[in-house]
């Protein structure tokens, strides 16, 4: 290679999973020609795997790949998913919906949940959920395409997935593989430096074998062997936050393919419910300081819709994020970055963004400070954003039937995350932050799905001559019909992506 040439021609991608077939298969559509690709992954290292709910974000994903959604949902067993429902989270009995999509269509220069809010204290007006085009069709078990007429309520409502992490995985690697990338089968023993700079050279195998590179993406999971084993770059703890630090995870018998994920308060976490063409996918998130393994493990268990197909999985883990992302020549993608809890089905879209960000800011052999310093400085700013979010569930609560709730309720919260609190408690108005995934519609939704009401109404409100009510009920019925115009969420996959 030629002197000036500054290509990088060995990536070397040290774990498998979701986010390193994901990195693979995106990397060898990224890159076409004069660099090898090589995925390491070892058949004794098992997955975490509980990745079973996505959002929006990962069609792109898909769509940058090529692959057609039918075939993909046919191999990862999958399903639609048109947001999350949300159990005894603000308080016990009560129940809402975070929608993918947005809250009808802008009809006034006012936004319409403070037309919303003046409607539902006057006594003309239902839930905020019943405004909402994707509850409309996932109340009532029924999924279609939107519409690409934006004139049409059909059009106001996106959706992601649920399917099946390992299947996933299998899936990119048969598509990586057919692009180049080359998997070696072996467990990561040792990992070489270089002695003045530190940067990674290569990893040993238990089989004695060196696998050398100049770009390491570390997907090793939980043990981060190269971003924090070799590099040591330190984690940044969020349990002052986010309390929950365990997860019990089983399968069930399939009771119905509802087009949503459900998210159930317990007195000490939450349980998720993920329907998948063959089974149903169960976890209980939950804080060990209040709860023992054994008393959440029952509570798992007697919450399931159908029978279990097996024995809880434990998994311990620590909220928070790595002090970097990118060290030197490494970049962790995927849990070896951080944690955050599936609270909001982030996991594989922090698995993508980290992608998104390895193209975007592709290095060359020189590793610019700058670059990576920017990386870093993106990377952390979208997932603070996901924290936050998180945090707004847990904080916004007023729950009396166990501790960790009431420590949720009282805990100091980020400032980030007070000021959004603050402007909307005042004046109903959602503030927009850099790199935030979450859009305005998911933030008015916990925002009132949490009881945290507005105590006053924007004031142009008062200047508007526009008939809110009229229009909120008009929209009401109008997604009503739309929605029982649609095929059942089971006849849809039947008709277009039933697995074998």
């Amino acid at each position: 290679m030629p002197e000036f040439d500054r290509r990088i021609q060995r990536i070397v991608i040290v774990g498998g999973g979701s986010a390193g077939w994901m990195t693979a298969a995106a990397l060898s559509r990224a890159i076409d020609r004069d660099c090898t690709i090589t995925l390491i992954e070892s058949d004794e290292i098992g997955i975490v795997g509980v990745g079973e709910a996505t959002i929006p974000p990962i069609k792109l994903f898909n769509d940058m790949l090529g692959l057609d959604e039918n075939d993909f949902l046919r191999r990862t067993k999958g399903t639609f998913k048109l947001g999350i429902q949300f159990v005894n989270w603000g308080r016990a009995g009560h129940r809402y919906f975070h929608p993918f999509g947005s809250y009808g269509r802008p009809f006034d220069l006012v936004p319409i949940h403070h037309h919303w809010r003046r409607a539902h204290a006057e006594g003309n007006a239902g839930s905020l959920d019943q405004y909402c085009m994707a509850w409309a069709a996932a109340n009532a078990g029924r999924f279609d395409q939107p519409s690409p007429d934006p004139r049409s309520v059909l059009s106001t409502y996106l959706y992601a997935y649920h399917f099946d992490a390992s299947l996933y995985a299998r899936f990119l690697r048969q598509y990586a593989e057919g692009r180049g990338v080359r998997r070696v089968e072996g467990k990561v023993v040792a990992v070489e430096q270089n002695a003045e700079s530190g940067f990674v050279e290569g990893v040993r195998l238990h089989s004695g074998v060196m696998v050398g590179g100049e770009l390491f993406i570390d997907c090793s999971g939980m043990r981060a062997l190269l971003i924090e084993g070799a590099l040591r770059c330190g984690y940044e703890n969020w349990s002052h936050w986010l309390p929950c630090n365990r997860a019990l995870a089983v399968p069930c018998e399939n009771e119905g393919l509802s087009p949503y994920t459900r998210s159930t308060a317990h007195a000490a976490g939450w349980q998720w419910r993920i329907p998948l063409q063959h089974r149903t996918g169960n976890g209980h998130v939950y804080a060990a300081e209040f709860i023992s393994d054994d008393e959440a493990a029952a509570v798992l268990m007697r919450n399931l819709d159908g029978s279990p197909l097996g024995e809880p999985r434990l998994i311990r883990f620590t909220p928070g994020r790595r002090r970097q992302h990118w060290v030197k020549n490494v970049i962790a993608i995927g849990l070896s970055s951080g944690f955050l809890e599936p609270l909001e089905s982030t996991a594989i879209h922090q698995i993508q963004a980290g992608i998104s960000k390895l193209i975007a800011y592709f290095p060359d052999r020189d590793f610019d400070p700058l670059v990576i310093r920017e990386y870093n400085r993106v990377a952390a700013a979208e997932v603070e954003r996901i924290r936050d979010f998180i945090i707004l569930h847990y904080h916004l609560n007023s729950r009396t039937d166990g501790p960790m709730w009431r420590y949720c309720a009282s805990m100091p919260i980020p400032e980030t995350l007070q000021y959004k609190i603050e402007h909307f408690r005042r004046y109903g108005r959602i503030l927009p932050s850099e790199m935030d995934i979450f859009g305005p519609s998911s933030w008015l939704a916990v925002h009132i799905g949490q009881m945290n009401w507005p105590q006053r109404n924007d004031p142009l409100l008062d200047y508007r001559n526009v008939s809110g009510a009229h229009y909120l009920e008009q929209l009401r019925l109008t997604m009503a019909s739309a929605a029982a115009g649609m095929p059942t969420h089971q006849d849809y996959i039947a008709r277009h992506c039933r697995s074998a």
